[in-house]
């Protein structure tokens, strides 16, 4: 990325993503996420943890790490293992300081549950087809509706008053 248009990006207010600090994210995930798998074998409360994403601080002393659920089992269990965490992390990266670990669900995980739970109700009884189609447009075999247009399947034959001749 040229670092004049960096520099806009971050003068315009927006929280400009920094390279090392985008490496420091994905490694971040990375370590954890091995970590984590690890440890399920162990807790079955992490066994359906996922880490989605890591989000550290300016300072790189925070880290949020996002999994995909979060039950109320699996976030005791991570505060629980939260300092093997760090220490793991900090035995795998060579930086200054180790963030302090903070785990939350993913944000955008819950708004897609949320969608899929709209689109259900959608397609509940009256909303749409198992097909994705919607109610009433019918298959190639259905009758045509009251208030669908003539298309070439509903044009007269050529035997039919008004057809060709």
């Amino acid at each position: 990325m040229p670092s004049g248009r960096h520099n806009r990006a971050h003068a315009a207010g927006g929280a400009a993503p920094y390279p090392r600090a985008l490496r420091v994210n994905e490694v971040l995930r990375q370590i954890v996420a091995e970590e984590i798998e690890r440890l399920a074998d162990a807790d079955e409360r992490l066994r359906l943890v996922t880490v989605t994403s890591v989000q550290t601080s300016a300072d790189l002393r925070h880290a949020t790490v996002y999994v995909g659920t979060l039950g109320e089992d699996a976030a005791v269990s991570l505060e629980e293992r939260r300092a093997q965490l760090q220490r793991t992390v900090g035995r795998q990266v060579r930086m200054k300081r180790t963030p302090r670990l903070r785990f939350e669900a993913d944000p955008a995980v819950l708004a897609g549950a949320r969608v899929e739970e709209v689109l259900r109700r959608l397609h509940g009884p009256g909303g749409t087809d198992d097909d994705d189609r919607p109610s009433g447009s019918g298959g190639p075999d259905a009758p045509p509706r009251p208030d669908a247009p003539a298309g070439p399947d509903t044009a007269p034959g050529p035997d039919a008053p008004g057809g060709p001749g």
